[in-house]
């Protein structure tokens, strides 16, 4: 915390008026200060005050001279903070008025023209919504190179076999191809709903002033062009007091951070010696301080852990929102740092597991060796039984079942039971039931729309390149 000028001070009594006798105690003083964290908004609050006072010039509302000036202060002051960062003075309480503060400094009293016709409500309005503009296309461009990971590595893999899970069970064989572009579909919903997010926050809320609207002739459509809104604010009240735009962005972040959290998990999973389906990149591990064999997986950890940060930062401010009146209360300074801790968040966990997936070494040899245990292809018998021999399905359930306990029994592959066995459980079963029963055969008959079956895996990827924008 910086020291306080008596300059400083001066604007920060200024500021208040003459409604109050006594400057404001130290508690106050510190529970009210925002600039430890507002400030991040430096770029998006000089670009939405060089939008104002332009509009203010171009209404005749301020002298363009004034304008000028104040403009001219602007990029001198975004210049500052670029190269030194903003400075905090407590006293000064916000960005908005560190600012505004400088900006008196650098050209006298014209600085106090840019607050006509605005409140600080609709100032931290706007500035916040350009915030999380720039966020969600910053997420959005990060998804993105995820999802070329994903189908870049689901290209190489579409002919790879795995064994599929259901609770974590071995259930029918897939590829891996067709297990990563599972993933690309669930990032692809995400990107859809950031898209929608961006939609419904596209609108300017700088005009509003406090709650009520002001009485200068602003042109309120000419700053949302200005900043690249599609339109202004349908009512004062609302510009001021909604916060739908983050908590659009923070529900998102949470529904990707849950995505992230279940591909890290399975790559842990992958990556423990019982499994050894992967091998993770060095550059995206770490070792142990006494156990010089271990290799662990702490990206893919802190990417698993990180989810539940992002869906408290959601939690948090659905909680500071859920019971205020309109229009502004002071509580809705706390709506900043858990949208600026989940962004951060998201960022270094999409980076984390594009990486991952751009990098890992996947042991295709024991994905096929495990596909083949736990009798993986009993879903296939049971469907050749209903194909080749017209049994109900659920007869011939019933039949493979009794295949598979027998074939426990004796410890051995499906495949590996005789056929005079196989007739004694059923005598419409010849010798064409072992071509299906391979886990080859298995992929290669999911050919379904969306199946497992490499020609589906390779379709879908081309589908993904071409909506991705690369060569196929």
């Amino acid at each position: 915390m910086s020291g306080t000028s008596g300059s400083d001070q001066m604007w920060a009594n200024k500021m208040w008026g003459g409604r109050f006798a006594a400057g404001p105690s130290a508690i106050m003083r510190e529970i009210n200060a925002s600039i430890p964290f507002d400030k991040a908004l430096w770029g998006q609050d000089i670009a939405a005050s060089k939008a104002h006072v332009a509009m203010l010039a171009a209404q005749g509302i301020v002298s363009s001279e004034d304008a000028a000036a104040i403009a001219g202060g602007l990029d001198r002051i975004a210049a500052e903070y670029a190269a030194n960062g903003v400075p905090e003075n407590w006293d000064l309480e916000d960005i908005h008025m560190t600012t505004e503060s400088r900006l008196a400094e650098l050209i006298g009293p014209a600085a106090g023209r840019l607050h006509t016709a605005r409140s600080r409500n609709d100032q931290v309005a706007t500035d916040f919504r350009l915030w999380v503009r720039d966020a969600i296309d910053e997420a959005d461009a990060g998804l993105r190179a995820l999802q070329v990971a994903l189908v870049t590595r689901a290209g190489e893999h579409a002919g790879s076999i795995m064994p599929g899970f259901t609770h974590l069970q071995t259930a029918q064989p897939v590829t891996l191809g067709h297990h990563l572009m599972a993933y690309y579909e669930m990032i692809r919903r995400d990107r859809s709903r950031l898209a929608d997010a961006r939609v419904r926050m596209n609108e300017c809320p700088l005009g509003a002033a406090a709650l009520a609207g002001t009485g200068f002739p602003i042109d309120r459509t000419a700053t949302a062009a200005a900043l690249g809104f599609d339109r202004p604010t349908a009512n004062s009240l609302d510009s001021v007091s909604d916060r739908d735009f983050a908590l659009d962005f923070l529900m998102t972040a949470a529904q990707i951070s849950l995505h992230l959290s279940r591909l890290a998990e399975e790559f842990i999973i992958w990556a423990s010696q019982p499994f050894g389906f992967v091998v993770l990149p060095d550059s995206l591990s770490t070792g142990s301080s006494i156990m010089p064999q271990k290799k662990n997986p702490d990206a893919a950890e802190l990417v698993r852990g990180h989810s539940g940060r992002i869906v408290g930062s959601l939690t948090s401010l659905m909680i500071t929102m859920k019971g205020l009146p309109l229009a502004y209360s002071k509580d809705m300074q706390d709506d900043k740092p858990p949208v600026f801790e989940a962004a951060s968040l998201l960022a270094l966990s999409v980076a984390a597991m594009t990486g991952m997936v751009a990098e890992a070494r996947f042991r295709t040899d024991r994905m096929r060796a495990a596909a083949e245990l736990g009798y993986a292809t009993a879903t296939d018998l049971a469907d050749w039984l209903v194909r080749q021999a017209d049994i109900p399905f659920r007869q011939a359930h019933h039949i493979t079942g009794t295949a598979v306990r027998l074939a426990e029994s004796r410890g051995i592959a499906l495949d590996q039971v005789p056929l005079d066995d196989l007739r004694a459980i059923d005598a419409r079963i010849d010798d064409r039931v072992y071509a299906a029963l391979s886990v080859e055969a298995s992929v290669a008959a999911r050919a379904s729309h969306g199946g497992t079956a490499p020609t589906q895996v390779a379709l879908r990827v081309a589908e993904a390149r071409s909506a991705l924008g690369l060569e196929n």
